[in-house]
C-alpha cells in the first residue's frame, strides 16, 4: 500500500476509474444496470476505506474485485435470476480469488470509457436521463452529489436514473457498438457535455451564478473524450470553447456573487493557462478538420480571449463567424440572439433590434424567453429608448429562475429610472 491520499485525489482517482471498471464489468456481463450499480458500490467503499488505509497499488484491480463481489451478491439476492446464478457465480468467486485486470477478456490498460459514455447516450434516454446516467456512471458522481448539481431532491435523480437503466434494458442497449452506432451518438455525447457544461457555467436556476463542478467534470470527461480521439475536429473544437469560457469564471462575478458582464470584466482575472490551450487547440482543430459547430464557437470565445480590452474586441470577424454558425446550426434560437449582439457592435442596436424583429424567436426560445427580454433591452438601452429597456429587463428579471441574474436585470432596470 501507499499511503494515504488528499481526499481530493483520491476523488479524482475515483471519478477517472469509474468508466473503465464498468466498462469491464459490462463488457464481460452485459446487465448495464447491475454494473453500474455495483460499481457505485465499490465507488463508495473506496472513497470511505482509502483515505483511511490508503490507495491500493492496484486501485483498478481493487475495485473491479470489489465491484465483482457486489454483482455477485446481487446475482445472490436476486431469486429471479437463479437459473443464472450458477453460472456468474463461479466466474465471480475466480475474479474475486484472482483480482487483478489479467482476470478479464479485456487487456488491463485497455479503456473502455469511450464505449460506457456511448452507451449513456443512447437514442432512448431523454437528455436530462442522459446527462444524469454519464454524470453516474461516467463521471463516477453519487445520486446525491448529482441531485445537488441539478438542485432537485436525491429521491428524485434516484428515479431519474433507474428509469434511465431500466430504459436501456428495454431497449436492449449493447455494448458492442457499430461504427455506425459510435458515429451517430458522438454528436449526442458532445452534446451532453456541452449541455453539462452551460449548465455549471450559467446555472439556470438557485442563488449561484455557477456550478464549478459541473464546469470541471464537463471538462475533464470531453478532455478523456479528446485523449480517445484526437483527430476529431469538434471534439477538439468543443474542449476548446469549454477553456476558452471557463477561463472568465474567476472575473464574471462579485465577491457576493453578482454577475460582472464580458465587456466589464478584469481580463488579468482570466484564467490564461486555460486561454493558451484553448487557443493552442482551436488553431489545430481549424487547421487539420473538417468546419462543424463547436469550432466556430471555439474560434468566436478566441477572439474574446485574444482582445487585451473589451474596446479592442474584433467584432465584425465574429459577426462573420456568427453568421457562418448559423448556417450551420439554422434554427437555433440562442445562436440568432448572440448572432444580433454582433450585430449591435458592428452596425449599431437598431439594426440588431430589426435583426430580431426578422426572427420569430419568442415562439423558438420556450422556457429561456427571459433572455430575449434581456437582449432587447440591452439593444433598447443603447439605443436610447430608456422606458422599453427598463420594462424589458424587469420582464426578463421576473421570469429567469436564476437569483444572481435577476439581481443583475434588476440593477439594469433601477439605474435606468
Amino acid at each position: 500500500m501507499s499511503t494515504a491520499s488528499p481526499s481530493g485525489a483520491t476523488e479524482e482517482l475515483l471519478r477517472a476509474l469509474a468508466p473503465r471498471v464498468l466498462g469491464a464489468l459490462v463488457r464481460r456481463h452485459g446487465q448495464f444496470d447491475a454494473c453500474e450499480d455495483a460499481v457505485q458500490e465499490a465507488l463508495l467503499a473506496a472513497a470511505l476505506q482509502w483515505p483511511e488505509s490508503g490507495v491500493p497499488d492496484e486501485p483498478f484491480a481493487w475495485l473491479l474485485t470489489v465491484a465483482s463481489r457486489r454483482l455477485v451478491d446481487g446475482f445472490r439476492a436476486d431469486s429471479a435470476r437463479r437459473h443464472r446464478e450458477d453460472a456468474v457465480f463461479v466466474e465471480g468467486e475466480r475474479l474475486v480469488a484472482e483480482p487483478t485486470a489479467d482476470a478479464l477478456d479485456a487487456p488491463p490498460d485497455e479503456d473502455d470509457s469511450l464505449l460506457v459514455l456511448l452507451l449513456c447516450c443512447d437514442p432512448s434516454l431523454s437528455a436530462p436521463s442522459q446527462l444524469a446516467l454519464t454524470l453516474r456512471a461516467v463521471g463516477g458522481l453519487t445520486t446525491a452529489q448529482v441531485a445537488a448539481a441539478f438542485l432537485v431532491p436525491e429521491a428524485t435523480m434516484a428515479q431519474r436514473i433507474s428509469r434511465a437503466k431500466a430504459t436501456l434494458r428495454r431497449a436492449g442497449a449493447r455494448f458492442a457498438l457499430t461504427d455506425d452506432d459510435t458515429a451517430e451518438r458522438m454528436g449526442v455525447v458532445l452534446h451532453v457535455l456541452y449541455l453539462m457544461f452551460n449548465e455549471g457555467y450559467m446555472a439556470s436556476s438557485g442563488d449561484v451564478l455557477a456550478r464549478a463542478e459541473l464546469t470541471t467534470e464537463a471538462i475533464r470527461l470531453t478532455r478523456m473524450v479528446h485523449a480517445l480521439l484526437p483527430g476529431d475536429g469538434e471534439v477538439t473544437g468543443l474542449l476548446s470553447l469549454m477553456l476558452l469560457t471557463d477561463a472568465r469564471r474567476a472575473a464574471r462575478a462579485t465577491s457576493g456573487g453578482d454577475l460582472i458582464p464580458l465587456a466589464e470584466q478584469d481580463r488579468m482575472a482570466w484564467n490564461h493557462a486555460e486561454i493558451a490551450e484553448g487557443l493552442a487547440l482551436i488553431e489545430d482543430a481549424l487547421r487539420a478538420t473538417p468546419l462543424g459547430p463547436y469550432q466556430v464557437q471555439a474560434a468566436i470565445a478566441a477572439l474574446h480571449a485574444e482582445a487585451r480590452a473589451a474596446d479592442e474586441t474584433d467584432w465584425p470577424q465574429i459577426l462573420a463567424l456568427y453568421r457562418l454558425l448559423e448556417r450551420l446550426l439554422p434554427g437555433n434560437p440562442i445562436v440568432s440572439l448572440n448572432h444580433a449582439v454582433a450585430v449591435a457592435e458592428v452596425d449599431g442596436p437598431r439594426a440588431a433590434l430589426a435583426f430580431l424583429d426578422e426572427r420569430d424567436l419568442d415562439s423558438r426560445l420556450g422556457e429561456a424567453t427571459h433572455r430575449a427580454d434581456a437582449v432587447r433591452a440591452h439593444l433598447l438601452e443603447r439605443a436610447g429608448s430608456p422606458r422599453a429597456a427598463r420594462e424589458l429587463y424587469r420582464a426578463a428579471a421576473r421570469r429567469t429562475t436564476s437569483l444572481p441574474e435577476r439581481r443583475y436585470l434588476e440593477s439594469r432596470a433601477a439605474a435606468l429610472d
